[in-house]
């Protein structure tokens, strides 16, 4: 099977204008990437008044809400595919992130979007959109439940812990009637999340010494959950601020050996196991995406 190659979207070096975004995936597409991703934030803290915050995301970081941004890049591109990595879930309306999903699977033409699903980490974003961080993990279980059966049927009838419809349905349905959906994170109820309801893992913590052992667990708790563990696909992420081609090529064959699907790119994140790229231009970024895939395509 082919390995699919990404990449991220860069916009918080390159900006939210929307003609950058459009050149950046039409060039990600012309270069033969099979999808463009884009991380998800709401709200963003003022750092001003919280001293203590360290390296995590404010609101000098630019999010464009994704659904919209894919709307848009479906009507500048022809194949290239769009993932969610990862939209924090809990912080939405289940129904309506269904309606979402399906409106962008329709307007690119079907097929063309991963729903990459999370639970966050920052507190202040669910307390200005009113919802509960305390409960975000079981209650986002429930909503990847309630959006599946929202893309299968014209209508629905649920009634869970956290969700209640009453014979209804969204219009349009995306149109193959179903939206893979990816988990990110490494907890244990993670993991036994993806194995009930997942179509892949994004797995971003491990390097490839230890990530096989991590795959297993995962394959492990899908025979367990009454699932084939070969439908659930496998997403690393990568970078080019260290290391030559020839180390890339290493990389790449190595996680392919371990049986992953997906190897994205991602030339902004400096956190554990990755590095940033240097420079923050268009052209640095355009120089780095073309360098990576130049080396890995052959293997994939």
């Amino acid at each position: 099977m082919k390995v699919q190659i990404g990449v991220n979207l860069p916009l918080s070096d390159l900006g939210g204008a929307p003609e950058t975004a459009r050149d950046f995936t039409q060039m990600a597409e012309a270069l033969g990437y099979d999808h463009v991703m884009l991380a998800d934030h709401v709200l963003g803290v003022n750092v001003a008044s919280r001293p203590d915050w360290g390296n995590r995301n404010t609101s000098a970081d630019l999010f464009h809400d994704p659904f919209v941004l894919f709307g848009f890049l479906a009507a500048c591109t022809k194949s290239i595919g769009f993932s969610t990595q990862v939209l924090i879930l809990a912080q939405r309306q289940a129904a309506l992130v269904a309606k979402q999903a399906a409106s962008v699977d329709v307007l690119s033409g079907g097929g063309r979007f991963r729903l990459g699903v999370g639970v966050g980490w920052n507190e202040a974003e669910f307390v200005g959109l009113n919802e509960n961080f305390r409960n975000r993990g079981k209650r986002s279980e429930e909503q990847v439940q309630v959006m599946q059966a929202l893309w299968a049927q014209e209508h629905v009838t649920f009634n869970g812990k956290y969700h209640t419809i009453p014979d209804a349905g969204i219009n349009p349905l995306p149109v193959h009637r179903r939206i893979p959906v990816w988990f990110g994170g490494h907890h244990d109820a993670t993991i036994e999340r993806i194995a009930k309801y997942g179509d892949g893992w994004m797995m971003l913590a491990h390097p490839v010494e230890s990530a096989g052992a991590e795959f297993d667990r995962l394959r492990r708790a899908t025979e367990a959950a009454g699932r084939d563990p070969a439908s659930i696909g496998l997403e690393v992420w990568t970078s080019t601020g260290t290391g030559t081609e020839a180390d890339w090529r290493a990389e790449f064959a190595a996680w392919k050996k371990l049986g992953v699907t997906h190897v994205t790119l991602n030339t902004t994140f400096s956190r554990g196991l990755h590095k940033r790229i240097s420079g923050r231009t268009y052209a640095d970024h355009q120089e780095a995406v073309r360098r990576y895939i130049a080396a890995v395509a052959d293997l994939a």
